[in-house]
C-alpha cells in the first residue's frame, strides 16, 4: 500500500523485536539470565511505551464511543490525561457534515500528555451498503464493488478516504474481508466482497489498497473470519465450528493478503471459534497472537470488535474482556462508551500496578498504536 511511511515504522517494530528475541536466546544459552540489549535497539515508540506511567500505558489500548455530538468533561478529563488512544463516532456525531468536523476538531484540540500529542484515533464503520455512519463514499456495498471489480473497489477506497479525510476522520472500520458464506449474516447484508476467498482478496483488498492510498487507516475485519456466522455478535453469542484447516486456508487468506500489503488494523472477532479456543476470537492468544501475528506475520494494530455487546456480556463485561483482550495480545480495546471504557482502563492500570500484567508485552502493543498514531494525519 501507499503508506509506505507507516509500513517502514512496522517493519522497524517487528525487525527489532526478532532482534530482542535471538538476544535473549543467545542471552539464555550464555547464562546472563536473558537480559535483552540496551534502550537503543527499542524501536522510539517502544521506547516512549516504557516511560509511560501505568495510567497513560493502560489508556493507549482503550477506544471509546461517542454518541452525539457533545464533549463532555469526562470524556475531555480522558482524553487531557492520557487514558484513551481514541474514539469511535456513530451516526448520531454526524447531523450534519459541518456539526461532525466541528466535533472531530474540538477532540483533537483537547491538550494531551507531552509523549501522546499525536492525533487521536478517529473511527467510524464506512463499509458501504446498509453499514455507513456519513453520506457520500462508498458509494456501493461491498458485493456491489465486487461485482464491479478491483479497480472500481479501489476507486471507492479513494473516494471513502477523501470523504473522510474532509471530516477529520483518520481509521475507517473497513473493509469487511470474511468470506460470505450461504445463510451467513455477512453475505445476508451484503456486507461480504465474495463466496470465495479469492473473490474477497481480488476485490476487497484493493479498497483498503485505496482507503490507505488517501490517507485513512483500513480495518480488515472480522479475523479469523466472520463469514459463517449467522448471527451478528451484536445480538447474539456466536459459534463458528469449523475445523482448523478450513479457517486456515479459505476464511484467514483474505487477512493474509491484507498483511502483506501492508494494511494498518485488523479487527478481531468476538464469535468463539472451537477449533483455536473456548473464548472469544480477541480474547484468544492461540487466535490474536498465534494465527494472526505468528502464522500471518501481521505486524500492524490488532482491535478487538465492540465490547459492549451481548457476546462480550456473556463473557463477564467490560472489565474482564478488557484484560482477557491484553493479555491474549489484542492491541486495541473498542468500547461502546466512555463508562465501559474507564472501567476497563481502570482494571488494566490495576494489574499493571500489581505486575500480574506483562509490561514488556504490553509496551510493545503500545508501541504500535503510538506508531500508528503519529502516521496519520490530523484532520484534512
Amino acid at each position: 500500500m501507499d503508506r509506505t511511511k507507516a509500513r517502514r515504522r512496522r517493519l522497524t517494530l517487528g525487525a527489532l523485536a526478532g532482534i530482542a528475541a535471538v538476544a535473549f536466546a543467545i542471552g539464555v544459552a550464555l547464562g546472563d539470565g536473558g537480559a535483552p540489549g540496551d534502550a537503543s535497539e527499542r524501536a522510539p515508540e517502544i521506547e516512549v511505551a516504557s516511560t509511560l506511567p501505568a495510567g497513560q500505558l493502560a489508556g493507549e489500548r482503550i477506544v471509546a464511543g461517542l454518541a452525539g455530538t457533545g464533549v463532555s468533561p469526562r470524556l475531555r478529563t480522558a482524553i487531557g490525561q492520557g487514558r484513551i488512544a481514541g474514539v469511535v463516532l456513530f451516526e448520531s456525531s454526524f447531523p450534519s457534515r459541518a456539526a461532525g468536523r466541528r466535533l472531530i476538531a474540538r477532540l483533537q484540540a483537547i491538550p494531551r500528555p507531552r509523549k501522546l500529542r499525536d492525533p487521536l484515533l478517529i473511527m467510524v464503520d464506512q463499509e458501504g451498503g446498509l453499514v455507513k455512519r456519513v453520506g457520500g463514499a462508498p458509494n456501493a456495498s461491498a458485493r456491489e464493488m465486487s461485482e464491479r471489480g478491483a479497480a472500481y473497489s479501489r476507486r471507492q477506497g479513494r473516494l471513502t478516504a477523501r470523504n473522510l479525510r474532509e471530516l477529520g476522520v483518520n481509521v475507517d472500520l473497513a473493509p469487511v474481508l470474511d468470506v460470505g458464506r450461504p445463510g451467513g449474516t455477512i453475505a445476508a447484508t451484503e456486507r461480504a466482497f465474495g463466496a470465495s476467498a479469492a473473490k474477497v482478496v481480488a476485490t476487497g483488498v484493493p479498497f483498503a489498497e485505496g482507503l490507505e492510498a488517501g490517507g485513512v487507516a483500513a480495518t480488515a475485519k472480522h479475523f479469523p473470519g466472520f463469514g459463517a456466522g449467522g448471527e451478528n455478535t451484536d445480538f447474539a453469542v456466536e459459534t463458528i465450528d469449523l475445523p482448523v484447516a478450513t479457517l486456515r486456508a479459505v476464511d484467514e487468506a483474505p487477512f493474509r493478503a491484507f498483511a502483506a500489503a501492508g494494511g494498518d488494523l485488523v479487527m478481531l472477532s468476538t464469535a468463539i471459534y472451537p477449533a483455536f479456543s473456548a473464548v472469544p476470537a480477541a480474547f484468544a492468544r492461540p487466535i490474536a497472537t498465534g494465527e494472526l501475528r505468528g502464522r500471518l506475520g501481521f505486524d500492524g494494530v490488532s482491535v478487538t470488535d465492540a465490547l459492549g455487546t451481548v457476546a462480550v456480556q456473556d463473557f463477564g463485561g467490560p472489565a474482564k474482556a478488557g484484560l482477557a483482550a491484553a493479555r491474549a495480545g489484542t492491541d486495541l480495546l473498542l468500547f461502546n462508551d466512555l463508562g465501559q471504557a474507564e472501567s476497563a482502563w481502570r482494571a488494566l492500570v490495576a494489574k499493571l500496578r500489581a505486575r500480574a500484567l506483562d509490561r514488556a508485552a504490553f509496551e510493545d502493543s503500545v508501541g504500535r498504536v503510538l506508531a500508528l498514531r503519529a502516521d496519520l494525519p490530523f484532520g484534512r
